[in-house]
């Protein structure tokens, strides 16, 4: 519920956090936070163990303030943190899924670096050219895509006019040929 104002994560705060007394046994964990003014610190050296992690309605100037020792996290939720871009993702390594809806993300560029990516979430976001899908090419194990609510699902670019012949999923399909899902419905129906 509140909004965490304090200096860093401590242990001993995110022990309170996770009502637990052995951090080591934390294995998911959800909290708002707001990084504008303080950074988290390295909190994940703390977690170990922390395989999932909720950050849904944060205030976030950045996805490096969430650190450099979430390499181990498989499940990430940003949604509607206030996100420009996703400088240092590539610091979660083993991300699995990635949950980043309602932000204002426009490069997808960073996501290359996961390579064992399968679901992404952008829903909502400032993706403008479908050229941007080029880049989750790179992510060979993404199988289920989310992207409506993007301006590509409308036009190709920001510059091109909306054409009644423009069909965004088939577009996906061609730059993603490994796609299986694509906003919930299975890329083979277009």
């Amino acid at each position: 519920g509140e909004l965490l104002m304090d200096e860093h994560l401590s242990p001993r705060k995110l022990k309170t956090l996770a009502g637990v007394d052995d951090l080591q046994k934390v294995k998911a964990l959800e909290m708002r936070v707001d990084t504008r003014e303080i950074s988290l610190g390295n909190f994940g050296v703390h977690l170990p163990n922390l395989r999932e992690l909720k950050l849904n309605n944060s205030l976030l100037a950045s996805v490096r303030d969430l650190g450099t020792s979430l390499s181990h996290l498989r499940v990430l939720w940003m949604a509607r943190c206030g996100l420009s871009d996703l400088d240092g993702i590539s610091s979660c390594s083993s991300l699995r899924e990635l949950y980043i809806a309602y932000n204002n993300i426009s490069d997808l560029s960073q996501l290359t670096w996961l390579d064992h990516l399968e679901v992404l979430d952008l829903e909502g976001n400032n993706v403008e050219d479908i050229n941007q899908m080029q880049y989750l090419r790179l992510c060979c194990k993404l199988s289920h895509l989310t992207v409506e609510g993007n301006l590509i699902c409308l036009k190709p670019n920001a510059e091109s006019a909306e054409d009644p012949d423009y069909n965004y999923r088939a577009e996906v399909k061609k730059l993603i040929p490994h796609l299986k899902y694509l906003d919930r419905i299975p890329t083979s129906q277009t």
